[in-house]
């Protein structure tokens, strides 16, 4: 009786084992890498503070998921359920443009918060693409954003999208987010640009 006891103990044991779930994988948050030092103007091109504003993002592009297409084409895209960005992408883009344009000198102050009152030349993103895809070189990570720097007004000064491509240097996720990095400082390097003939523009009118 004993003998059967043990046995039929041991077969319950074991049914409940493979009847357990599987184990549910750890959530790992991802941050991009600090920018690299940036060349700083010699003096402020625009008398006026500038205030960068979270950037608009919609749909997927508004979670903090990271964001993968399922073809080279990205017609479809799907969200990792363990793979997350610390931030939102619409503050983590808002902080990391913040802190280029202050490094550079642009403007006496760059801020992401100003008062309405302040007279300012306000920054405007929007999200366009913010993904991971598969291509024949290998994986890329691919990005685009709307930009918009407006008068207190409300007028447009400068409106226009810049996009960035940069292939990872392997198919692990630290792979991806550095080469994300590289596009975002990418497209952000051709906004700036044209943000400081803009305001040396104005400034030497």
């Amino acid at each position: 009786m004993m003998r059967l006891r043990f046995l039929a103990l041991a077969a319950g044991t074991l049914l409940l084992g493979a009847c357990a779930p599987p184990s549910v994988p750890d959530v790992t948050y991802f941050r991009l890498p600090a920018v690299a030092p940036l060349a700083r103007a010699a003096k402020p091109l625009s008398v006026l503070p500038i205030e960068v504003e979270t950037f608009r993002a919609e749909g997927l592009y508004a979670e903090q998921a990271l964001i993968y297409a399922t073809t080279a084409d990205a017609g479809a895209l799907r969200a990792y359920h363990y793979q997350m960005w610390s931030d939102p992408p619409s503050r983590g883009l808002q902080e990391r443009l913040t802190n280029r344009l202050r490094d550079s000198g642009i403007a006496p102050l760059v801020s992401d918060r100003l008062p309405a009152s302040v007279e300012a030349l306000r920054v405007r993103g929007r999200i366009l693409r913010y993904e991971r895809v598969p291509q024949a070189q290998g994986v890329i990570a691919a990005v685009a954003f709307e930009m918009r720097v407006e008068q207190d007004t409300g007028e447009p000064l400068l409106e226009q999208t810049y996009a960035a491509e940069q292939v990872a240097t392997g198919d692990t996720m630290a792979a991806t987010v550095q080469a994300f990095a590289i596009a975002v400082d990418a497209a952000f390097a051709k906004f700036q640009t044209d943000l400081v003939a803009l305001e040396g523009g104005a400034h030497d009118g």
